[in-house]
Parts: C-alpha cells; sequence; structure tokens
C-alpha cells in the first residue's frame, strides 16, 4: 500500500458543485435520518479516489444498499478517519479553528451525540462550511445550533 496525499482541491471543487444539490450517482438519504455524512464522504472520495471495502469496518458506496455505515453515519465517519491504517481516507483530531479546507467537523450536543457532518470551505476562527440536509455553502459554523464541535484534519490517503 502506497500513501497518498488528500487533494484538498477536488474535495472542495466537488463541495461547491454539489452542497446544493444532489449527485445523481448517489442515493439521497435526506429522509432516511439525513444526508450530510453521504456528502462528506462523497466530497472525500473526491479528494481521494480510493475506497476502502473491508466489509463493515470499511468506507465505500456501492449503492443505498451496498455501503458501509462509515459512508453515511456521523459517529461511524468519525471512528473510520480517526483509525484507518488501510485504503482510503485518514485522519487525525484538531481544533475546529485549525481545521484546514476540506477537513471535517461534526457537530453534537450537550451528551456527547454527534449528529451533523460538514466539510470545511474557509478555515479561521468561525469556518464557513458546506453541508446537506439544510443545503450549504460557505455557512458559518456559528450559524448553526449546537453544544459541542469536534474536527478531523485529514492526514492524506492509502492506495491499495
Amino acid at each position: 500500500m502506497k500513501q497518498q496525499r488528500y487533494d484538498r482541491a477536488a474535495a472542495l471543487g466537488y463541495a461547491k458543485k454539489w452542497a446544493l444539490g444532489r449527485n445523481p450517482a448517489y442515493f439521497d438519504f435526506t429522509n432516511l435520518g439525513g444526508d450530510c455524512t453521504n456528502f462528506v464522504s462523497q466530497c472525500l472520495y473526491a479528494g481521494t479516489g480510493v475506497m476502502n471495502f473491508t466489509p463493515v469496518t470499511g468506507w465505500y458506496y456501492r449503492s443505498a444498499s451496498d455501503r458501509t455505515a462509515s459512508w453515511t453515519g456521523v459517529e461511524y465517519l468519525w471512528r473510520f478517519l480517526l483509525s484507518n491504517r488501510g485504503p482510503g481516507p485518514a485522519g487525525q483530531i484538531c481544533r475546529p479553528e485549525e481545521a484546514q479546507i476540506s477537513d471535517v467537523l461534526q457537530l453534537g450536543d450537550g451528551a456527547g451525540r454527534f449528529y451533523h457532518a460538514a466539510l470545511v470551505v474557509q478555515p479561521g476562527r468561525d469556518p464557513l462550511l458546506a453541508a446537506h440536509d439544510n443545503d450549504a455553502w460557505n455557512r458559518p459554523l456559528s450559524s448553526y445550533s449546537f453544544q459541542t464541535v469536534r474536527a478531523v484534519h485529514i492526514t492524506g490517503s492509502i492506495e491499495s
């Protein structure tokens, strides 16, 4: 396996194209629990070009009924990004204000339940985000209602 860099510009370009719409190549999960993590996964895939086809614990999408939980689930994506040692994107925890373009932010409630994922499109103290569900492009983090936020800096991807 070979380490490769994360193409932040490609992920950002994908986010800009699809933040306010839906790519017909992917199922829209808006009415089935939300489409936010599906959208973020699509952006990450645009920036890596590599999926991880490990059953159950990998990160891939073939269809709405043939995908891993990490492709569409907030908590599962978090765990995958931080533990991945195989193909696909990998990351490390960072502070939200340290997140770079095309890193991932997740919003949570006071009980520590994380329920929303977004892609950073402009970093800073109040990063601007792209997201699905309440579709957004260049939406400030401060405009969301949340009690806690966490961030993953994408460090690269591994090619199988």
